[in-house]
């Protein structure tokens, strides 16, 4: 597997040997210094051109970055929306194991893309034609304080969401299931873990995508039983999954509500719980459910 020299090493010198490249940007993890560093990591690059004509045109140009396992062409592919004049991209799965994300932008796009972009790094410019960059940080990702207004709808949105799991539960089925815990109820529980840790870092942290990171804070209790919220598919399990899940939602709501003195509506958590634990001893040739 070829070091990260060697990568940047190739990267670089390839844009200093081609005249249609004028900068080079690299952003991603690799420009986080809060990210954990490890052999998966991308090389997130972009090579400020005139234009991509010529490299959209030219099949063979990436063979240079070395031999290929397989790869895709992002603005080729039609679950995502495109500007190939403007942006231009190749997502490279190497035989040594890296992986390159390379694209090539016009200097508007880059200019109007970097402007909200702190994670970016100037790694070759040969026009002076970019923005002087600030340190690269995530500080854009950090959590964020909550209102209690927005307190109060995630909890709202997630003790309302469990009668769809409650119900999905009783009749068995299992993909409804799984798509409402995860894409429904489980973001409010990530809001507010985050919003926990976040008061107790002055809300000086990034959590990390779906939460990834949340372990450098959580208790270790606390985080054992937020893994312990991901089960099989199968029914039991899940429901085991669900009322941990509830458990953990409903003590981190009150610690939360505490710090931000403000009240948190228990009669519906109780309420909520109480409607979810009736369906789970509900028979199943049951008519009515009270």
């Amino acid at each position: 597997m070829r070091t990260e020299q060697e990568m940047f090493d190739l990267i670089l010198d390839i844009a200093k040997k081609d005249e249609r490249i004028r900068a080079v940007l690299l952003n991603g993890s690799r420009t986080n210094p809060n990210a954990i560093k490890d052999i998966f990591q991308d090389y997130d690059i972009v090579y400020v051109v005139e234009k991509t004509k010529s490299f959209r045109n030219n099949k063979r140009w990436i063979d240079q970055f070395g031999e290929r396992l397989y790869m895709q062409y992002p603005e080729e592919n039609s679950y995502y929306q495109n500007d190939v004049e403007n942006c231009y991209g190749w997502l490279i799965q190497f035989t040594d194991g890296n992986r390159l994300d390379l694209h090539v932008c016009t200097i508007t796009h880059v200019l109007k893309d970097i402007k909200g972009d702190r994670l970016c790094k100037i790694l070759l410019d040969k026009d002076k034609c970019l923005l002087n960059l600030e340190d690269a940080t995530d500080e854009d990702y950090w959590v964020k304080k909550p209102t209690e207004f927005q307190f109060l709808d995630t909890c709202n949105e997630y003790w309302w969401c469990l009668n769809n799991v409650a119900k999905g539960l009783w009749r068995e089925e299992i993909p409804y299931v799984m798509d409402m815990l995860n894409f429904t109820v489980r973001p409010q529980l990530l809001r507010l873990l985050g919003w926990k840790i976040g008061f107790e870092t002055n809300f000086t942290v990034n959590v990390g995508k779906s939460g990834k990171y949340m372990y450098r804070w959580l208790e270790e209790e606390k985080w054992n039983a937020f893994l312990k919220t991901y089960s099989s598919g199968v029914v039991k399990d899940i429901w085991k999954a669900v009322f941990i899940m509830c458990d953990l939602f409903d003590g981190i709501a009150k610690e939360v509500s505490h710090i931000m003195n403000i009240t948190y509506n228990e009669i519906e958590a109780i309420n909520s719980l109480k409607f979810l634990k009736d369906v789970y001893l509900l028979p199943k040739n049951a008519k009515e459910i009270y």
